[in-house]
């Protein structure tokens, strides 16, 4: 490998990256971050030269002990082979580097099986086709001593725009909120679409990004994922573009670490209007198909601040989340989640503790439907209430060897799907995640 890898060679070298270089037999010694070590010595070599990994797997069971049709307990998880070049390094472009990323989702969603009714899924792994997923195929490019970033090629937006970690287990406090509420075109890992972004570090912990993904149906198409879903290619159907702004600050107070993001954006290929039909008539009233919007559009503001401990160390971190859609377009139109995750408990460096608290409401333009179609069919009324649902999870992150995660958990959801004819659910979860 050491020949293999010279300078003279670099192809080689990506050459086994893109294979993902199949794990060495030999497992972790003390201390180290993952399941098969360093490779003997093979994955710092390789990181020295330019190329580095992430594998790993996530797994989460829940079974609800109360609430939904059903008493069942289901298992999803996931499977995601990375790597990352440093094309600097490998063959002198400065500034420059490539990322690619597989995934693969196995397993049953509990909220479908047992009829919880919710809107936010108690496991959040679940979901985009259990199938294979190209995640990330990206080129970046640093100008100006990196003052401005570009990035370019099939990429999830939610990776790139209001990001945020996937530390619990329910939805509603895991990734990039908004596509929690307008996933039909915003689209989370590990889905990706053709797309580009621009960031301008306008100080040392001040930013400007702005963004532009393809919008395409088939892309969040289970169906049409599970055939084609990791394939590289241009399919056909693109509606229109996303265009997503981003302001960051991510400042250093009293000597700790946060990050604090305002953002927005426009899609413009429009969607169908809850309320109005082609004619600008109340659909309930005339059946007509609906209204086609131009435009949807939303806003988001992500707030973390580590508040006590030493900085990116044992101590408490706060986070505040809020998204809000266009509620003509998009039947949840909001959510607001706040929560607290503690590292270090109990004199365990690498445990955590978290507790997050968190709604999501509907879109008051369906609910104006529903009432106006429940009074012109009486026997044949939809259920409508617009209480919001309310979630809740504690965590408690045990590491007992630094690449493996067991993450137990409750949750309890009330008025799922912001309705009191679904019963609140109380869901026993583990999370669990390695690192190999």
């Amino acid at each position: 490998m050491e020949l293999l890898c010279s300078k003279k060679a670099p192809a080689a070298c990506v050459l086994f990256a893109l294979l993902g270089l199949a794990a060495f037999p030999a497992c972790a010694s003390d201390g180290s971050p993952y399941l098969f070590g360093d490779w003997s010595g093979e994955r710092t070599r390789l990181a020295d030269k330019g190329i580095t990994f992430d594998l790993g797997y996530t797994g989460e069971a829940a079974h609800n002990v109360s609430g939904g049709k059903k008493h069942l307990t289901r298992y999803a998880d996931q499977w995601a082979f990375g790597t990352k070049l440093d094309l600097d390094k490998l063959w002198g472009w400065k500034g420059s580097s490539f990322e690619l990323v597989i995934t693969e989702r196995n397993g049953r969603n509990l909220t479908a099986d047992a009829g919880l009714g919710n809107y936010q899924q108690v496991q959040e792994v679940y979901g985009r086709g259990q199938t294979w997923h190209l995640t990330v195929f990206a080129f970046d490019q640093m100008f100006f001593n990196g003052k401005l970033e570009w990035r370019v090629g099939r990429l999830p937006v939610g990776s790139d725009f209001a990001t945020f970690s996937c530390e619990f287990q329910n939805l509603t406090f895991c990734g990039s909120q908004p596509g929690n509420i307008v996933g039909d075109y915003w689209i989370n890992w590990p889905v990706s679409q053709w797309a580009t972004w621009l960031k301008w570090n306008t100080t040392d912990q001040t930013y400007v990004k702005l963004g532009a993904y393809q919008l395409n149906p088939r892309y969040v198409d289970d169906t049409w994922a599970r055939a084609n879903g990791w394939k590289l290619g241009f399919p056909g159907g693109t509606k229109g573009a996303l265009f997503p702004l981003e302001f960051g600050w991510t400042p250093t107070l009293r000597g700790l670490p946060g990050s604090y993001k305002l953002g927005g954006w426009y899609n413009n290929a429009g969607g169908a209007n809850l309320y109005y039909d082609v004619n600008h008539e109340p659909i309930a009233l005339t059946g007509e198909a609906p209204l086609q919007d131009r435009s949807r559009h939303g806003s988001y503001l992500t707030l973390q601040q580590q508040v006590t401990g030493e900085a990116g160390g044992s101590g408490l971190n706060l986070f505040f989340n809020a998204t809000f859609a266009d509620s003509r377009t998009s039947p949840v139109d909001r959510q607001i989640a706040l929560g607290a995750i503690y590292n270090g408990p109990f004199q365990r460096a690498n445990d955590r503790i978290g507790v997050a608290v968190g709604t999501t409401h509907g879109s008051n333009h369906l609910v104006r439907y529903e009432r106006l179609y429940n009074e012109l069919h009486p026997d044949a009324s939809i259920p409508v209430e617009n209480r919001g649902e309310f979630a809740t999870e504690v965590f408690y992150d045990w590491r007992p060897i630094s690449w493996l995660s067991l993450r137990p958990n409750l949750q309890y959801v009330v008025h799922p799907g912001g309705s009191t004819v679904n019963s609140n659910a109380f869901v026993l979860g583990l999370k669990s995640s390695i690192a190999f």
